[in-house]
Order: structure tokens, then C-alpha cells, then sequence
């Protein structure tokens, strides 16, 4: 990943999340945690914030990062206009995690 992609990871965040995500400040920091018992994907790593689940990292990231879990990192509300173009609601910044890519 290019360094300024590092700063903008997309949260995937469905309707189950909305309310929690609309609490969040504007800037938190955000922990991550794998969920090998996902039925959907058992690579899943969740995303919480303020200790409640808001959301998943999308699965090609969460599957090529496995490392992640136990992570925490710099997260902040999307701005309108990522919102309006990707319906992304949360960002996070990766630049100052140690990232060990599975090939």
C-alpha cells in the first residue's frame, strides 16, 4: 500500500453500526480484533471504538494483514465528501502500524 493510502483505510460498517458510528468524536482511536469464528469470514477483524464493534475492516485488507489483531490505531470520521462518494463513515490510519504481509 502507498503511504497516503495507510492513512485512509475504509471501516465497513452496515446498518447494524450506524448508531454507534454517529456517537463517535470526531477523532478516537480505534482497536482491532480478529474474529476467526466469523460465519461469514474467518478472516474478519472487527473494528471497536469506546469498546463497542463499529464496523469490519473490508476482507482483502483484513486477509492480507492477519497481524492486525490486538492493534491499536488513529481513527477519525470520514468527511462529507468521502461519504457522499463511497459511503465510507470511518477512516483509519495505518502509517504507524507494523504491517507483515501474508502472501
Amino acid at each position: 500500500m502507498a503511504d497516503s493510502v495507510l492513512h485512509r483505510i475504509p471501516v465497513v460498517a452496515g446498518l447494524a453500526y450506524i448508531e454507534r458510528v454517529r456517537q463517535l468524536p470526531s477523532t478516537f482511536s480505534a482497536t482491532l480484533e480478529a474474529e476467526p469464528e466469523n460465519r461469514y469470514n474467518p478472516h474478519a477483524i472487527a473494528v471497536f471504538a469506546g469498546g463497542e464493534k463499529v464496523g469490519y475492516l473490508a476482507p482483502e485488507i483484513a486477509r492480507r494483514y492477519p497481524a492486525l489483531n490486538g492493534q491499536t490505531c488513529p481513527a477519525r470520521r470520514a468527511s462529507v465528501s468521502d461519504h457522499e462518494t463511497s459511503g465510507i463513515e470511518l477512516l483509519l490510519d495505518f502509517s504507524g502500524l507494523t504491517l507483515p504481509a501474508v502472501e
